[in-house]
């Protein structure tokens, strides 16, 4: 299975991201985003990482989500063994399933989100995962945890859990771009780094560092930088 699921907030402008899949390295395969094109998740029995990008680049050429995906996937000879799905930056989405995909395999759409998934224990993941969604509260990454918390628990990949992966942008904040390439509970992991990530001393340091919004920013002086910010520099 992988499961995989693209929202975007419009109260605070943001996009998010989530998958997580029976096999190694989700993130690096499926999820791809920024705050100048939007988010694509290309995954399936053959996932096309050009797919990925192809359809971001068509985006921040200011193509939809739906027309970037028609673009994308029709001359591709191999579609029928993978799936693609799109968020652009005005919330709208598109998405494919190809018809040799494993079942269960098919999307789920709501205003600014998009569910897919293949190798799945029934199409019941899809819906758990979306309502999983809708029911969280809090920030936008948060909900996309909780989104792959309800499709586990669903029933998820006929395989189990491998890897997990969480990636939110926008144009006002440093992008978040968690992975956990393999483990025995990936989304424990996943969770696990991600309430590392919004900790001290992370989460102080990436408030200092330029965003789109503010691309020149940085402390004033280094005395102004706090000693717990300083140990947090990669």
């Amino acid at each position: 299975m992988t499961i995989s699921i693209l929202a975007y907030d419009p109260e605070t402008g943001t996009y998010g991201g989530a998958a997580a899949t029976g096999s190694l390295c989700v993130g690096g395969w499926v999820l791809r985003g920024d705050a100048e094109s939007g988010l694509s998740a290309s995954q399936g029995t053959a996932p096309s990482t050009l797919w990925g990008r192809a359809v971001l680049g068509r985006m921040r050429g200011g193509a939809s989500a739906s027309e970037a995906v028609v673009h994308v996937t029709g001359p591709d000879s191999g579609k029928e063994f993978r799936q693609l799905s799109a968020l652009d930056m005005h919330g709208g989405i598109g998405h494919f399933t190809g018809a040799q995909s494993v079942p269960a395999a098919s999307a789920r759409t709501a205003t600014g989100i998009v569910v897919a998934g293949n190798m799945l224990l029934s199409e019941a993941v899809l819906e758990a995962c979306m309502q999983g969604y809708l029911a969280a509260t809090g920030p936008l990454a948060e909900r996309l945890l909780a989104a792959l918390d309800a499709a586990a628990v669903a029933g998820g990949d006929t395989r189990g859990l491998a890897s997990a992966a969480l990636l939110c942008v926008g144009r006002g904040q440093a992008p978040l771009s968690l992975r956990i390439d393999y483990a025995d509970a990936p989304l424990l992991a996943l969770r696990a780094l991600y309430d590392r990530s919004q900790a001290q001393p992370y989460v102080g340091w990436t408030r200092e560092v330029p965003t789109l919004d503010d691309p020149h920013r940085a402390p004033d002086s280094a005395e102004d930088v706090p000693e717990i910010i300083a140990r947090a520099q990669p």
